[in-house]
């Protein structure tokens, strides 16, 4: 027995929630970036390394996809939403280091909200365009 086909929300239901869950990860993806350059820039102890290297090494992954989360393009949130997971292992491995707790959390808690975020965003973008196109 074949399952039915959920027919799709309308475009007054999804368009507000595109919008807010978008918000949402820009939020999580631009606190993210802060809290990695804030970090090295006050509080890290780099031994002797050069600053601009290191912050360009945690960042660069990250900066890649800016142009794509700017412009909004779904396919490029779902591709962060992948690379994003490296930030939230860093993060909880962080934790574990002593004095750097709070660290660890906020990086780790910017990665899963813009995570969440952003897998609300790329499935209700979708939902958008196949109604656009006329699907139901």
């Amino acid at each position: 027995m074949a399952k039915k086909k959920k027919p799709l929300p309308s475009l007054d239901y999804l368009l507000p929630r595109c919008r807010v869950s978008r918000l949402v990860a820009l939020i999580g993806y631009a606190g993210l970036l802060l809290s990695i350059l804030g970090y090295n820039l006050l509080f890290a102890d780099l031994h002797g390394a050069n600053p601009v290297i290191v912050i360009g090494v945690q960042l660069l992954p990250l900066l890649i996809f800016l142009p794509g989360v700017i412009t909004a393009h779904v396919r490029t949130h779902a591709w962060l939403a992948f690379a994003i997971n490296l930030y939230f292992i860093q993060g909880v491995l962080i934790c574990f280091q002593p004095g750097r707790l709070e660290y660890g959390l906020v990086m780790s808690g910017f990665s899963v909200l813009y995570f969440v975020a952003a897998l609300y965003f790329i499935r209700w973008s979708f939902q958008a365009q196949r109604v656009a196109r006329g699907e139901t």
